[in-house]
């Protein structure tokens, strides 16, 4: 049969191209339960466009209108888990409120809500103008807070019902040569915060022990030899050092220093660190526990570095003797590095209001001018890599005469690049997209005919209309709620609006 088959010739077979498919990355996120960063950013133009006005609080006394530049909110923060918002006022009110009874006043259709002060967790009237507050991350019922007029940080526990600080910290005062003193007033206030490490440390004889502590301040110690003389000296050194750590707090002041209490040895400063310059400092940030970054009125940031530096007498002397900075920062120059920019614009030396590190992303240091210019400092190689420069408040048209507020005070969202600042012009708030890649917006190396390819949605940046004018502003660190204090002293909720189940019943039941 061989014979009458006909021989065929033997075809080569080639491979296809494969078809290359986009990775679809909402299995993996289901897989793994964490996004990527990269997917944040994604998702991002779909987030800032959800948010809107959803609820104005107002505080229960009057306000006269004329003079509301003086009565603004000027702070406000949330506690590390956002169960509670502490936030201060022009006029010297102090007041903690539970952010859960804020959220759920949303949901009525009162549209100028009072508080009532009966539900404040705390409620006190100083006798001077409150320009900061903070939240003490060691121990979460401590609020402190400090004012641009006096040279003193109150320290306020909120377990007690009393209107009287349960602890202030003073600056030592400065004296003239005419005898007279220097009224130096404190501009921001850190806590160095319990930190996930603590250095290693050799002990007599053959003992090693490494020190770790938790989120809850209790340490924990390993011995390489376990012996009853081993546990008492690693166990004893190790709570020394922790507390050395946790019982500072940090205040920058009017004159361009930062002064270091230790709570336990005393209401006086005991160390400082100085900028060895004029200016005053409005804002400072810890990295860690290494780095203190602090912004100046002159348009400097300068950096210490707590473990030594150019002196190693940070925390190491009972005198206060102030460090130098390791290095100085002059922001315009960096500014003037942007061609288009430069070519733009007249670039001088402005004060820097606020500074701020991304959560997210923590070489990204976020920086306000008082000009309105928001921007991103690369701690990596010291380059501003991200800036936003509105137009100025007499070129918009919008402007009604809205009168300029002492300093604004921007946040950034907890779990993306996304910075939001308070409008210089209008009554709203700028979300900005800083993420930390060409793709984004506001970056300096920013291609627009690229924008938006290979990504869900077009990059841009966000404008938020609200009812006031916005001074301050903070983040819930877990949802990523926006609240505003305003220049006439409410409070105002940016989130995503309410959907009743009622009506998303009738929405299905419409659809089937």
């Amino acid at each position: 049969m061989e014979k009458y088959a006909v021989p065929v010739a033997q075809i080569e077979v080639v491979n296809p191209r494969p078809i290359t498919r986009s990775q679809w990355k909402r299995s993996r996120i289901e897989l793994t339960g964490k996004p990527e960063r990269s997917y944040h950013h994604d998702v991002s133009p779909l987030l800032m466009r959800s948010y809107s006005e959803i609820n104005m609080t107002t505080f229960g006394y009057s306000l006269d209108i004329s003079s509301t530049r003086q009565l603004g909110v000027t702070a406000l923060e949330f506690d590390s888990k956002g169960i509670y918002l502490a936030s201060v006022t022009k006029t010297g009110c102090l007041t903690v409120h539970e952010f859960e009874s804020l959220y759920c006043q949303s949901n009525k259709s009162v549209l100028r809500p009072e508080e009532d002060e009966g539900k404040h967790l705390l409620h006190i009237s100083l006798p001077s103008s409150v320009d900061l507050v903070r939240w003490n991350p060691t121990n979460q019922d401590e609020v402190a807070c400090s004012s641009l007029s006096n040279n003193e940080v109150r320290i306020f526990d909120i377990g007690y019902i009393s209107s009287e600080p349960t602890e202030v910290l003073r600056k030592r005062p400065t004296v003239t040569v005419h005898g007279g003193s220097v009224r130096k007033g404190l501009s921001d206030i850190a806590f160095l915060e319990d930190n996930s490490r603590l250095p290693s440390v050799t002990l007599c004889g053959s003992y090693r022990t490494n020190y770790l502590t938790s989120g809850n301040s209790h340490l924990y110690y390993f011995d390489s030899v376990c012996s009853k003389a081993g546990f008492s000296a690693s166990n004893w050194l190790c709570n020394n050092m922790c507390h050395d750590l946790l019982n500072r707090v940090l205040a920058s002041d009017t004159c361009g220093a930062i002064s270091i209490w230790d709570r336990r040895a005393s209401d006086l400063p005991q160390t400082g660190l100085a900028t060895n310059a004029n200016s005053g400092l409005t804002s400072i940030q810890l990295s860690g526990d290494q780095c203190v970054y602090g912004a100046s009125k002159s348009g400097f940031i300068y950096i210490w570095d707590l473990r030594g530096g150019r002196s190693s007498a940070a925390f190491q002397s009972h005198n206060e003797v102030h460090s130098s900075p390791v290095t100085s920062l002059k922001l315009a120059s960096m500014l003037n590095k942007i061609g288009l920019l430069k070519a733009q614009s007249n670039i001088l030396p402005k004060e820097i209001q606020s500074i701020n590190i991304n959560p997210s992303c923590p070489y990204q240091l976020g920086f306000h001018l008082d000009d309105g210019w928001s921007g991103v400092l690369d701690m990596h190689d010291f380059q501003v890599t991200h800036i936003h420069c509105p137009p100025p408040p007499w070129l918009d048209e919008t402007d009604d005469g809205i009168p300029i507020f002492s300093s604004r005070k921007p946040s950034w969202l907890p779990k993306h690049s996304i910075y939001a600042v308070g409008s210089s012009s209008s009554n709203g708030i700028h979300l900005l997209d800083f993420y930390p890649h060409t793709s984004s917006p506001c970056h300096v190396d920013h291609d627009e005919s690229k924008n938006g390819q290979g990504s869900y949605q077009r990059k841009q940046n966000k404008f938020v209309p609200l009812s006031e004018h916005v001074t301050a502003c903070t983040t819930h660190p877990l949802n990523g709620t926006i609240v505003a204090g305003t220049m006439e002293a409410s409070l105002l909720m940016i989130s995503q609006k309410h959907i009743s189940c009622k009506k998303g019943d009738e929405i299905d039941a419409a659809e089937s």
